[in-house]
């Protein structure tokens, strides 16, 4: 009996010990849990996401509305070279933002060790939305265009057939009517290429905010939660910046849109007021909010990921490739250079800026 009571307490030892050491495997690392830390300080970090606040409200305001309103400079008008440098530049900002800070940061969420091994480290999610992102991005963008596109066809082609038949009605001259006919073929022609230009620059307008408005809605919940002094100041200048320059991007793009002014409000507006929302929201949660927990790593992670693969996409194809490989570049190498050196420019300071943030 005392033999059997002895190898019960040995087994009972053993399995005490293989549960704790697999507890000990399976429960999150301490830092998965509440801030800690001497740079946690709530009531020095809420007069900071005030100041935030406004900081990212005014200088997104001036950033999307300065190009709608210097619209009539003569120097700043889109067919102007410096129009052409300062949208590569902004181009730029919007590239390395994709690259320098919302993929990492995905990357980051979703390699978290506060996440469980399976799935999320044993296949690469964020590149793999992201993947899924700028095709779907590229399925919207092409079917949207080709759509209004054949609209805008249909109705040039109606548009032409009645102008023809008022010109037979009205002169019997066969000449005459043929060289009618010529001109007003050549004038849909030009009609259709202006029509369609017009199209791609509505569809890049609306796809590039959307991309840019679900980040912003993420860093801004993140930075109104954060109770983290010491990574709010930094990432406070850095958006600023990133503000500014992003909205002078996408503010050239809804010019050349040449949406009206209800409209153009209507971008601006959600363009600015996004980010400041979002702190306000994070202000609101940030007795639940746990940025460490796996909710929120997944919730950040993924919604990163989908907005790096359509800020890369566009900036890429529907920005930099547009307006490198269109007509006006290509016409002017000098042009050229100056254009590559400010998209330099604008991805290199949009990439120092995430040294601290």
């Amino acid at each position: 009996m005392a033999v059997s009571r002895k190898t019960l307490f040995m087994i009972f030892i053993l399995l005490a010990q293989t549960l704790a050491a697999t507890h000990a495997e399976e429960a999150p690392p301490s830092e998965c849990g509440s801030e800690t830390g001497k740079c946690i300080n709530k009531s020095k970090a809420f007069p900071l996401k005030i100041i935030a606040f406004f900081a990212i409200l005014i200088t997104s305001i001036v950033g999307v509305n300065l190009p709608l309103i210097t619209k009539n400079v003569k120097a700043l008008q889109p067919d102007r070279d410096i129009f052409t440098i300062v949208k590569a530049f902004a181009s730029g900002i919007i590239l390395a933002t994709g690259f320098m800070h919302v993929l990492p940061d995905s990357f980051n969420d979703l390699s978290s060790v506060c996440l469980p091994d399976k799935p999320w480290h044993t296949f690469p999610f964020t590149g793999f939305v992201a993947m899924l992102s700028a095709i779907f991005t590229l399925m919207i963008d092409s079917i949207f265009t080709s759509y209004s596109q054949n609209k805008n066809s249909v109705e040039n082609e109606k548009g032409n057939t009645n102008g023809d038949v008022e010109i037979a009605n009205g002169n019997g001259n066969a000449h005459s009517h043929g060289h009618g006919h010529s001109h007003g073929h050549s004038f849909v022609m030009a009609g259709d290429v202006a029509s369609a230009q017009l199209t791609r620059y509505r569809v890049i307008a609306v796809v590039l905010e959307c991309g840019i408005v679900v980040h912003s809605v993420v860093i801004g919940i993140s930075l109104g939660a954060s109770s983290n002094v010491c990574s709010i100041k930094p990432l406070v200048a850095a958006l600023c910046f990133h503000q500014m320059f992003e909205g002078m991007g996408l503010g050239g793009c809804i010019l050349q849109a040449e949406y009206t002014l209800l409209k153009k409000s209507l971008m601006a507006f959600f363009f600015a007021t996004t980010t400041p929302l979002g702190i306000l929201v994070g202000l609101l949660i940030s007795k639940s909010y746990r940025e460490s927990s796996p909710h929120a790593l997944i919730t950040e992670g993924l919604l990163n990921a989908a907005s790096a693969g359509l800020l890369i996409y566009m900036a890429l194809v529907d920005l930099l490739a547009a307006d490198f490989m269109g007509r006006k570049l290509q016409g002017s190498i000098k042009l050229q250079l100056k254009s590559y050196v400010a998209v330099l420019l604008g991805a290199g300071g949009m990439s120092v800026m995430a040294l601290w943030a």
